[in-house]
């Protein structure tokens, strides 16, 4: 309908092709999301001009969908564009810079290269509660995502407070049953399970596992890694 009322080069068709590719991502069908991420941010170059908020954010989104499959030597540029442009259009102080700043230390982190992605990590946790306060669901995902960074390297005890704080906050903000408080009880659960805690970790898998099979469907990859995170608890742990 867009294309039949604005013609095929209009940024509104830009817009569609990039939600259609960010559904198809969620639903973890990578090589059809690709071509519209591309094809969108093509567009969005040619009609916006390459200097564009619209186009720092293909550029995010791109690089998402790459750190996703592991080709990280694809999505580190592409980040490191979208955080420039963001900074340089937007200002240093931008909830856009803090989640461009966030997307670049998670890469680190699947990475190994934590002394490069902590620093980072805490730059955006605070930035984010400048600017939209403590209570909000970038502020929890900023949590998790310095909590698993702690976990990857075994720093255990500074990272359970705040999973155990972006869980209770996911809760409070978007309810009981959000595909994001499964990830958040995953995540938990997983640091019970690197402790050994498996008495711990198991009925939050399984909460984790009943909200996604119920709100993503149960062959939807989050669903997918929750299973066997739990079927891989029950195979080793201890009688």
């Amino acid at each position: 309908m867009i294309k039949r009322l604005l013609g095929d080069e209009h940024p509104s068709v830009a817009t569609s092709l990039n939600n259609l590719a960010l559904l198809y991502e969620s639903q973890g069908r990578y090589s059809e999301a690709e071509p519209l991420y591309i094809e969108a941010l093509t567009m969005r170059k040619q009609l916006l001009g390459d200097e564009h908020p619209s186009v720092a954010a293909s550029l995010n989104n791109l690089a998402g969908l790459y750190k996703l499959q592991g080709s990280y030597s694809e999505a580190e540029p592409l980040y490191i564009e979208a955080l420039a442009m963001m900074k340089r259009l937007l200002g240093d102080e931008h909830p856009s810079v803090a989640t461009s700043l966030n997307n670049l230390t998670l890469l680190y982190k699947s990475q190994g290269r934590y002394s490069e992605a902590e620093p980072l990590y805490i730059q955006a946790l605070s930035m984010i509660k400048r600017l939209l306060g403590d209570e909000h669901p970038y502020v929890a995902g900023s949590l998790n995502n310095l909590a698993g960074l702690y976990k990857s390297q075994g720093r255990y005890s500074e990272a359970e407070p705040l999973y155990i704080q972006a869980l209770a906050m996911m809760k409070r903000l978007l309810g009981d049953e959000h595909p994001d408080v499964a990830a958040s009880l995953n995540n938990l659960a997983g640091l019970y399970k690197s402790q050994g805690r498996y008495s711990d970790a198991e009925p939050l898998y399984i909460q984790a596992l009943e909200i996604a099979e119920q709100r993503l469907g149960a062959n939807h990859p989050n669903t997918i890694t929750t299973r066997e995170n739990l079927e891989y608890l029950r195979r080793n742990r201890q009688p």
